[in-house]
């Protein structure tokens, strides 16, 4: 069968296009509702408990709290990464402020960041870290947590 050029380099372009839209509805920016049924753990901070959401692969970080509207004061995502690096973090569609805590590996809070909603400004950890804690904006400093706050869990055993 022969086809001109223009209809072939058509023909080509919808093929390409039809063998990626089952991978468009992957994007963070196409997630319409929040991620809701992640993994959840238990951390310790003080005399609190803390109930996470734990978010490890890569779509799930990319997502992280986007789009909820709100988070139980007791409720955060822990973010996991694969090796320690230096973290940055930005709140485009995120709808909530929140505080994000840089965590190293065994579970020492290495700097926090005040987060707003609906903006592009980057926070970053301080140094390399392969945890960061997403609370409710407030949480650490109500309850007096800073810098050096060492956080007790499951991801934080035996590092």
């Amino acid at each position: 069968m022969f086809l001109p050029r223009r209809a072939l380099r058509h023909a080509l372009f919808a093929a390409a296009l039809s063998a990626l839209l089952p991978f468009a509805g992957a994007s963070a920016w196409a997630q319409e509702g929040p991620q809701l049924n992640l993994p959840r753990t238990k951390l310790g901070a003080g005399m609190y408990q803390i109930d996470v959401q734990v978010a490890s692969s890569g779509l799930e970080r990319q997502i992280g709290l986007m789009n909820r509207k709100e988070m139980p004061q007791q409720e955060g995502m822990l973010f996991v990464f694969e090796v320690p690096a230096v973290q940055c973090f930005w709140m485009k569609n995120t709808l909530l402020p929140l505080t994000a805590a840089f965590v190293a590996d065994d579970g020492t809070i290495v700097n926090l960041a005040d987060m707003k909603p609906q903006t592009t400004d980057s926070h970053c950890s301080s140094q390399p870290v392969r945890y960061v804690l997403e609370m409710n904006q407030g949480w650490f400093a109500k309850k007096g947590f800073k810098a050096g706050l060492k956080l007790r869990g499951a991801p934080f055993e035996g590092r």
